[in-house]
């Protein structure tokens, strides 16, 4: 078990701290990783490629007796600071998520579905206008003669590869199945046929999609086109007053590696006791968390023993002390994740009340997961983005270390948690996950890695984390981007990237 130890702490520190081949097994054992690495980290910030010997390591490992806690940074106000944003009326709205109660029966799983089905038929048949030969249902295709060409919409309910190669996609809707053949590249004539081939690779369970094709003598559909419900090209919306937006997600308060001087030092920059981007600091008039605000209890096995506070109502505490910081001339609106101390299953209701104590701050909002914000006009989609899991597993293409594009994949679908099954979500007669409404700007975290892009007109940001690299994170082979803030300017719709590491 200490070389484990020993192992796993030479990699996760690497590139940070270097361990000395004085180091034995023994000098490790019985001592907690999180603990000890958070420790280290502290220690070395502001000398990376220190060699960390024996003398250094029984002087963190000392260290370690006391409990490590989140401690309140001392927050700097210059009193020469003077924010533009401060002197501009704040101008927002909110579009909560409905969150239904639900029994789980047969009927409620029922409607769910066929309300998602609607709602994204509707769109991709709008989106495909000019499409051609839409038929109403499923059922209706045996009605057309061999060679015909139809176009239909359906849920993908199952997909498999031939022995050739090629693809059988399996779509329905309330009437029935159809059997669509997609050929792979090679085998079909035309400029497109491999586009066409990878586009079909991507279809995952549930998605709903239009396909357009030939009835074949076995009433198969042999496809010549695909179409996603899609977000269409749209202008990005374009923001009078010169105002930003501070995007930050997953700071999992509570936990022993939430990188608390990091986010203390985010908290002065607001206040303009940082000298870094200070002209980008005065411009902020929102900031927008999406969720994992404290890092709660029992969300994983043996969770306990990597926390730094074990007690949910003190995590929440600690990270509302936190938030007292931010000026109150900035709007901030605070979702949760799956961390979070609200109901697992999508969507999630705001963080409960009681969970403030006497926090009071009338610049600070509860909002759902997901919400629909409005900031001076610019509409911005907030979603935690636990569906990002599934996506990334079943997605070819997508990855952890590029978040946007599973991102992407989620605006083509025009659904937060496109793959059911894949997280928790509530089976209500409204599926309040639908994309009903096309955003300038998609805010995700969840996955700890910062990302973005923009697509089809739509600002992609992932906003990644305030904590280290975790020991599971070590094990799947991901490698988090901690303190890295996205700030998004509204007028000149320019996003940039504030650095405060090492700060």
């Amino acid at each position: 078990m200490a070389k484990d130890t020993l192992m796993e702490l030479v990699n996760r520190l690497s590139g940070k701290v270097i361990i000395s081949s004085e180091i034995t097994d023994s000098d490790v054992e019985n001592i907690d990783t999180e603990s000890l690495v958070a420790n280290i980290i502290e220690k070395f910030e502001k000398s990376p490629g220190t060699i960390l010997g024996k003398k250094e390591l029984a002087e963190v490992i000392a260290g370690l007796r006391e409990k490590k806690e989140p401690v309140q940074i001392e927050i700097i106000r210059s009193a020469d600071f003077k924010p533009e944003a401060k002197e501009m009326e704040s101008s927002y709205r909110i579009r909560n998520a409905r969150v239904d109660r639900t029994s789980s029966n047969v009927t409620d799983f029922v409607d769910y579905f066929q309300d998602r089905f609607r709602k994204l038929k509707a769109m991709v048949s709008t989106y495909g206008n000019g499409f051609g030969g839409m038929v109403n249902t499923i059922e209706s295709v045996n009605q057309y003669m061999t060679g015909r060409e139809i176009s239909i919409v359906g849920m993908v309910y199952d997909k498999l590869v031939t022995r050739k190669g090629d693809l059988l996609v399996l779509l329905e809707d309330e009437t029935g199945i159809a059997k669509v053949f997609f050929s792979r590249p090679g085998r079909v004539a035309g400029d497109h046929a491999g586009e066409l081939f990878d586009s079909a690779m991507k279809l995952v369970k549930d998605d709903v999609v239009a396909v357009r094709g030939k009835v074949s003598n076995s009433k198969f559909i042999i496809a010549n086109r695909l179409l996603w419900p899609d977000v269409p090209m749209h202008m990005q919306k374009k923001c009078e007053e010169d105002v930003a937006i501070a995007l930050v997600s997953d700071t999992h308060v509570g936990h022993k590696l939430f990188m608390e001087k990091q986010f203390g030092k985010f908290l002065e920059w607001l206040n303009g006791g940082v000298e870094k981007r200070k002209d980008l600091a005065k411009k902020i008039k929102y900031v927008v968390i999406a969720g994992d605000l404290v890092d709660g209890i029992g969300v994983y096995p043996e969770q306990e023993r990597e926390l730094a506070i074990d007690d949910v109502y003190k995590q929440y505490a600690v990270f509302f002390d936190f938030i007292k910081n931010i000026p109150d001339y900035i709007e901030v609106f605070l979702a949760p994740g799956n961390h979070d101390a609200v109901q697992r299953a999508e969507p999630q209701p705001q963080v409960g009340n009681g969970f403030l104590k006497d926090f009071k701050q009338k610049n600070v909002h509860l909002i759902t997961n997901p919400s629909f914000l409005t900031l001076q006009g610019v509409k911005l989609l907030e979603y935690h983005g636990t569906s990002l899991d599934s996506v990334i597993r079943n997605v070819q293409g997508c990855s952890y270390a590029a978040p946007a594009k599973a991102m992407k994949e989620i605006l083509k679908r025009r659904h937060l948690s496109p793959i059911y099954g894949g997280n928790v979500v509530v089976p209500s007669k409204n599926d309040s996950l639908v994309i009903d409404e096309v955003p300038d700007i998609l805010h995700m975290g969840h996955i700890h890695k910062n990302g973005y892009d923009v697509y089809h007109g739509v600002e992609i940001i992932n906003s990644g984390c305030w904590q280290l690299q975790t020991g599971f994170q070590l094990k799947q082979g991901h490698i988090p981007s901690p303190c890295m803030l996205p700030v998004y300017e509204a007028k000149t719709m320019k996003m940039s990237l504030v650095d405060f590491n090492n700060l």
